[in-house]
């Protein structure tokens, strides 16, 4: 079982949190890479289409007649053979979204967040707490923290608007409840800064 510092919002040391076995997993680098190709494959919206030969318009008379011309035999001038065609085996809407087992996302979840912690790339605070959106006060949060001018994401228990707004703003940080994170979230910032409730609640997800 780890044990993890816990700091206030202006770095100073106010206790510790042992973690569960979960956040020191290794060797899930296959299962992490999966998730993260899955997760992207389900934000595609494959709208992407072109017209095959029966889609382009025009094209209903044959060029010239089949024989004694001296030339190739034609049926449509919309052959992908000619200008202004039709395309071969061009793209047309489908579907990339797959899914991977539910224990198999929460795995590479805890992995991600365990490889961040065994770099020193997690941040565990007290809590984060604004009387309404101050961007400044976020921006003083981050500095005393030693998070300024990376990426970073900030985990919360729950939906917080100040500290959401607050964050808004901010190049490269991002706020989500620790209900919503997922794997993507966490590799793709350098930092992760969470509240205590936070790990607490990812405490109590189940594998």
């Amino acid at each position: 079982m780890a044990s993890i510092e816990i700091k206030d919002i202006k770095n100073n040391v106010v206790g510790s949190m042992d973690l569960s076995e979960r956040f020191s997993m290794e060797g899930k680098g296959a299962l992490m890479h999966e998730a993260v190709v899955s997760y992207l494959a389900n934000q595609r919206q494959g709208t992407h289409a072109t017209k095959t030969k029966g889609l382009v318009s025009g094209g209903g008379k044959k060029p010239w007649k089949q024989k004694h011309t001296g030339r190739a035999r034609s049926g449509s001038s919309r052959s992908p053979l000619w200008r202004g065609g039709g395309t071969t085996f061009g793209p047309q809407p489908r579907d990339y979204s797959y899914e991977l087992p539910k224990t198999a996302r929460r795995t590479a979840l805890f992995a991600a967040i365990s490889k961040k912690i065994k770099d020193g790339e997690v941040l565990i605070v007290e809590g984060i707490k604004f009387e309404g959106p101050r961007t400044r006060e976020m921006v003083n949060v981050l500095k005393n923290l030693g998070l300024s001018g990376g990426s970073t994401l900030v985990v919360v228990s729950e939906a917080d608007r100040p500290v959401l707004l607050s964050a808004r703003n901010i190049p490269g940080v991002d706020v989500i409840c620790a209900r919503d994170l997922n794997i993507y979230e966490v590799v793709s910032h350098k930092k992760v800064l969470a509240t205590k409730a936070a790990i607490e609640v990812l405490e109590a997800r189940p594998i």
